[in-house]
C-alpha cells in the first residue's frame, strides 16, 4: 500500500504539483496571461480540494479509498485532456476544476488516510514513503519542461492525461481493504501482543470524534502551522522557475535543474524523517522546518549566484521532505483514527487559505512591482512565525 501511494504520488508531482510552475512561465509567454490569472487556477485546486475534504473524509472513514480513488484517476487524466485544449482563462479554469477534483480523490489526501488505518508505531515511516514518490516525482521536472520545449505544453499535457490513466488505474487494486483487521492483519504488521497473567491490559489510544477534535486548541494550531508551511511550499511550486527566468535571468531548463535539486534535497528531508519521525517530538521537528522554509526563501528571493540557488533547494527542500508527513501523523498520533478522515478534512478547510493564498500573494506583488522580491519576502516572514503554531501544539489531554 505504500509503495503504491507512492507511486501515484509520484505521478502527480512529476506531471501535476512539481510540474505547473513549467507550465506558468510558458502560458505568461505565449499568452499574455497575468500571474494573478495563472496562480488563481493554483489556488482553484487548493480551494476546491479543501471544500469536499469534509465530505471525502467521511466516505473514506465508512467506506474506504479504492472507490474514489478510481474515479479520481480518471478526473485526473480527463482533466488534463481538457487542459491542452484551452484558449482561454475561463477554459483553463474550468479545466482546473476538473484536475482539483480528479486529485483531490485520488492523491495525497484519501492515500493518507488510507494508510493511517495500517500504521501505528511505524506511521511516520509510511507517511514519508507517500512524501518520498511526490518528491521524486519533482525529478521529472526537467523532462516535463523538454517535452513542452519540444513538442509544445498542449501535447505534454494531453500525454501527462494518458499517462496518468495507464499508470495509477492499476494501483487503485491495492486500497480494497479499509483495515488490517479486516483480512486478518494487525496494526504496522506486528505479532499481536497479549496480556500475560497479573499484568495490567495496554493503554490504548484516546479516539477523539470530529467534535470533540475541534474544540481541542491542538487542532487549530497544527492547522494554522501547516497552512502557513505551504504558504512557501505553493508559492514555491508555482512561482519559483518563473522568478528565476524573469527575475535572475536563468532559461527555463537552468532553473528547471534548481527544482530538480530542491526535490533531490526533499528526498533526503524524507529519508532523515524516515529515520527520526516516530523517534521525537513531531511538533518540535516541525517548528524548525518552519524556520528553514523561511531561511530557504529569502536565499532565493536574493540570490546573488548558483551558491544561494543551492542554499534555497538544501532548506527548502530538506525541510519540505522532512516536514510533510509529519503533518498527517501527528494529528493521527493526536486524535486517533476513528474520524481522521473527517477530522483532516476540517482541517483542510483552514489549511487551504494560506495554501491558496501563497501563490496569489506572491503573483500580486510580481503583477505590481514587475518582481517577487516583495511577495516573497513577505511570505518568507510569515513562514518564520509559522513556528510558533507548532511550539504551542502540545497534545490534547
Amino acid at each position: 500500500m505504500a509503495t503504491a501511494g507512492a507511486s501515484m504520488q509520484f505521478l502527480q508531482g512529476g506531471l501535476l504539483q512539481q510540474a505547473f510552475g513549467a507550465y506558468l512561465a510558458v502560458l505568461t509567454e505565449e499568452r499574455g496571461w497575468s500571474k494573478t490569472a495563472l496562480s488563481g487556477a493554483a489556488a482553484m485546486q487548493s480551494m476546491e480540494a479543501a471544500a469536499i475534504g469534509p465530505l471525502l473524509g467521511w466516505i473514506i472513514d465508512r467506506f474506504g479509498s479504492q472507490g474514489m480513488m478510481r474515479a479520481g484517476v480518471i478526473l485526473l487524466g480527463t482533466g488534463f485532456m481538457l487542459f491542452s485544449q484551452i484558449d482561454s482563462i475561463a477554459g483553463l479554469y474550468g479545466a482546473f476544476i476538473v484536475i482539483a477534483l480528479g486529485s483531490s480523490m485520488c492523491g495525497f489526501f484519501p492515500i493518507n488516510v488510507a494508510l493511517i488505518h495500517w500504521f501505528e508505531k511505524k506511521r511516520a515511516r509510511a507517511l514519508s514513503m507517500l512524501t518520498l514518490g511526490l518528491a521524486l516525482g519533482g525529478v521529472f521536472v526537467p523532462a516535463v519542461a523538454w517535452s513542452i520545449q519540444q513538442f509544445g505544453w498542449r501535447a505534454t499535457a494531453f500525454a501527462s492525461g494518458v499517462l496518468i490513466i495507464v499508470a495509477a488505474w492499476p494501483l487503485t487494486y491495492v486500497f480494497g481493504h479499509r483495515t488490517p483487521q479486516s483480512i486478518g492483519e494487525t496494526l504496522d504488521g506486528l505479532p499481536a501482543t497479549s496480556t500475560a497473567p497479573g499484568e495490567p491490559p495496554p493503554v490504548t489510544q484516546r479516539e477523539f470524534s470530529a467534535r470533540e477534535a475541534l474544540r481541542t486548541r491542538a487542532f487549530w494550531l497544527l492547522s494554522l502551522g501547516h497552512g502557513f508551511a505551504l504558504l512557501v511550499v505553493m508559492a514555491v511550486n508555482v512561482h519559483a522557475i518563473t522568478h528565476m527566468k524573469e527575475g535572475l535571468g536563468y532559461s527555463v531548463a537552468e532553473a528547471s535543474l534548481v527544482i530538480t535539486l530542491v526535490t533531490l534535497s526533499q528526498v533526503g528531508g524524507v529519508l532523515l524523517g524516515w529515520a527520526i519521525g516516530d523517534r521525537y517530538q513531531k511538533r518540535y521537528v516541525s517548528a524548525v522546518c518552519m524556520l528553514m522554509h523561511s531561511a530557504g526563501l529569502l536565499m532565493l528571493t536574493f540570490a546573488a549566484g548558483p551558491a544561494m540557488l543551492v542554499g534555497f533547494a538544501l532548506l527548502h527542500g530538506i525541510a519540505w521532505g522532512l516536514r510533510g508527513p509529519l503533518m498527517q501523523a501527528i494529528r493521527a498520533d493526536y486524535f486517533g483514527r476513528q474520524s481522521i478522515g473527517v477530522i483532516l478534512g476540517l482541517s483542510s478547510l483552514i489549511v487551504v487559505i494560506p495554501q491558496a493564498g501563497g501563490p496569489l500573494i506572491a503573483g500580486a506583488f510580481a503583477d505590481i512591482t514587475g518582481n517577487y522580491i516583495s511577495g516573497f519576502t513577505v511570505l518568507s516572514v510569515l513562514a518564520g512565525l509559522g513556528s510558533l503554531f507548532f511550539l504551542m501544539a502540545r497534545r490534547p489531554v
